[in-house]
């Protein structure tokens, strides 16, 4: 923008608070719970860690973060947070926020320039924001009373945001129950129960070996990491040495159904895929199963396989630590109903025709989503660029603003320096 609104100025924001790095704790110094005040590590502003540490010596007054205290990590994971309380001890990384300005607008203004703190950024294994860099960020300041108006309209926006996005995340859920009981229904019936092993050939895949890295006989295979829930992912197709006797045994015709053999995740175990003879002359390596129909559809096997892996039971029924596998011979026990064959037909057009619909109300949900982010970055440009609210001229100019900070709040002032556990 090249003419400010009426009575912004040019700034930093350096020039708007004192931004106190955190104390660099030593892991000695850590105490369990209940032993003086949390110390704030990046991952429990982000939510990434359930484990927090806790200080139980003296701590600079800098350092002492109290409920609605802003918060800016600037290293690993860069962001801006109101700390909700308790009193706790900041780490380093994290700039605790004296602000000379409205303390909630000084939040969205850190906010609206995270973008361009990013791009900004040093370090390949740990990037972060320099303290040059950070202060000498430029930013647009209204006054005083306009930052008060925009705090007030951009939460009322945000509001209206949050309402939307919990009804979203609602409909979201209601789509998978409604995936789940579709799959239940489809599956459940008065026909005949057989094991996986009578009416379908079940192998596990080839070995990988070193030793196969390279040969006359090389040959595309698909691993565990080809298959996933919407499918197979084909962009990443490894190579490996399979003798010609051994390309007979492993080699994938159209209609078999591929397993993923074994997973850390228990809830990952199971899951299947059809194959079509997408790539020629393709094998499978042992992270897969393949279930070759024998007496059943393809697609059905694929149906009552996938229902059981999405319920989890496939993965119940996985043991391992760390690793969970299913195991050819625990899945070739697998109960499967098998109905007549012109009801597996009806019976998987019918869901294929229910999971498309639904496939649609998961898309415009995530398309709503975007929207809303998109609507939340746009509300933040509007309210930094004075489109969000109106100017007034009775407002004390902004550059008065910044002329009284500068004269009553020196960089340099000293803090109270320590304060007793």
């Amino acid at each position: 923008m090249n003419r400010l609104p009426q009575g912004w100025v040019r700034t930093a924001l350096g020039a708007l608070g004192n931004y106190w790095n955190g104390r660099a704790f030593k892991k000695s110094e850590w105490r369990p719970e209940g032993q003086g005040r949390q110390i704030i590590r990046i991952q429990d502003l982000t939510g990434s860690h359930q484990s927090p540490n806790y200080f139980d010596g003296m701590a600079d007054e800098r350092n002492i973060a109290r409920k609605g205290d802003i918060l800016v990590s600037w290293a690993a994971t860069l962001g801006v947070f109101e700390w909700p309380g308790p009193e706790a001890v900041v780490n380093q990384h994290i700039f605790k926020v004296e602000s000379f300005i409205d303390r909630r607008f000084h939040r969205y203004l850190i906010d609206s320039v995270l973008d361009d703190l990013r791009r900004r950024s040093h370090g390949t294994g740990m990037v972060h924001v320099t303290r040059n860099v950070f202060d000498e960020t430029p930013v647009l300041l209204p006054p005083l009373a306009e930052q008060e108006r925009i705090v007030a309209a951009i939460e009322e926006q945000g509001s209206r945001l949050d309402q939307a996005e919990l009804l979203l995340d609602q409909a979201e859920h209601k789509v998978v129950l409604m995936r789940q009981a579709i799959l239940f229904d489809a599956v459940t019936g008065d026909w005949p129960v057989k094991s996986l092993a009578d009416v379908a050939e079940v192998r596990l895949g080839r070995q990988r070996s070193p030793k196969n890295h390279h040969g006359e006989h090389m040959k595309p295979y698909l691993r565990a990491a080809n298959v996933t829930w919407a499918g197979l992912k084909l962009n990443d197709v490894k190579q490996m040495n399979f003798l010609p006797d051994e390309a007979v045994t492993f080699r994938l015709a159209n209609g078999d159904v591929l397993v993923s053999e074994a997973s850390g995740s228990p809830g990952e175990v199971g899951k299947p895929a059809i194959w079509r003879g997408e790539i020629s002359d393709c094998c499978f390596q042992n992270t897969l199963v393949r279930v070759r129909p024998l007496g059943a559809l393809p697609e059905w096997l694929h149906l009552v396989l996938y229902n059981a892996a999405r319920s989890g039971r496939l993965g119940e029924a996985a043991p391992g630590v760390g690793i969970h596998h299913i195991g050819a011979a625990r899945l070739a026990a697998w109960p499967i109903p098998v109905p007549p064959i012109d009801e597996q037909h009806r019976l998987v057009a019918e869901v294929e025709r229910e999971l498309a619909l639904l496939e649609s109300l998961t898309t415009a949900i995530n398309h709503a989503v975007t929207r809303s982010g998109h609507l939340r970055r746009s509300i933040l440009e509007r309210a930094f660029s004075g489109q969000l609210v109106p100017q007034y001229s009775g407002d004390e100019p902004a550059f008065e603003l910044l002329a009284r900070i500068a004269s009553d709040h020196r960089k340099t002032a000293k803090p109270r320096r320590r304060q007793r556990a």
